[in-house]
């Protein structure tokens, strides 16, 4: 699947700001005033973070899915009238 990797440890401070390890700056190529989107699962416990540009392109991935599959049912619709 994907290389997971452990960058260390972010302590969030009295302003909930979090540090993002320098090590991870650099590998993953996140530079300042980069818009980084969070997300969370409460359920889990757990919070992440993705780039604005592959947050864009996994929703323009997600429509172009979404119209393929309402252009199929429009067609058997069609075709069953």
């Amino acid at each position: 699947m994907y290389k997971k990797k452990l960058y260390g440890v972010a302590t969030v401070g009295s302003k909930g700001q979090v540090v993002i390890p320098s090590d991870a700056r650099e590998e993953l190529g996140i530079e300042t005033g980069d818009r980084l989107y969070v997300f969370g699962i409460k359920e889990k416990n757990m919070i992440g973070f993705i780039g604005e540009d592959q947050l864009r392109e996994m929703v323009n991935q997600a429509t172009e899915s979404v119209e393929d599959f309402r252009s199929v049912l429009d067609n058997s619709q069609t075709e069953s009238a």
